[in-house]
């Protein structure tokens, strides 16, 4: 999660939501892809860090499925993240803040509780909640 943590305040000094992930090997332990949001600079509504890393990650594996990876990130992902998650495969998902407005995994339509979802990885959120919390409230006190 520190790892993710960096990456969320990277993304916070390019002026982006921060918002971190990091992918690893679920049985070496090994970083495959990290990245904080990048939707300003990208342009990209879709550039959320997870998508970012899940992207990464297929790529550098030539895999769409990333069924032996786990996936850290300090926000509860939101709808279109947690769904792509459950498209990967992944095996475990980490996450610190829990996200009540936009979250998509223990809040709004809960995507791995879907009798439609294709796989429910493992969830474990709250994960340093208060440093990911923050990070988060400490942007947007700046800007409001």
């Amino acid at each position: 999660m520190a790892s993710a943590l960096a990456e969320a305040e990277r993304a916070a000094d390019r002026g982006e939501v921060p918002v971190g992930a990091v992918l690893v090997d679920g049985g070496t332990g090994r970083i495959l892809a990290a990245a904080g949001n990048r939707v300003l600079a990208d342009a990209d509504p879709t550039a959320h860090a997870e998508m970012l890393v899940l992207r990464g990650a297929a790529a550098a594996l030539g895999s769409a499925r990333l069924d032996q990876c786990d996936l850290y990130v300090t926000l509860e992902p939101c709808p279109m993240c947690a769904a792509a998650i459950a498209l990967a495969r992944v095996r475990r998902l980490y996450f610190g803040a829990y996200d009540p407005k936009g979250g998509g995994v223990d809040h709004g339509p809960r995507i791995f509780e879907q009798p439609t979802c294709h796989h429910r990885p493992e969830v474990y959120g709250g994960i340093d909640e208060a440093r990911a919390g923050d990070l988060l409230r400490d942007f947007f006190k700046e800007r409001r």
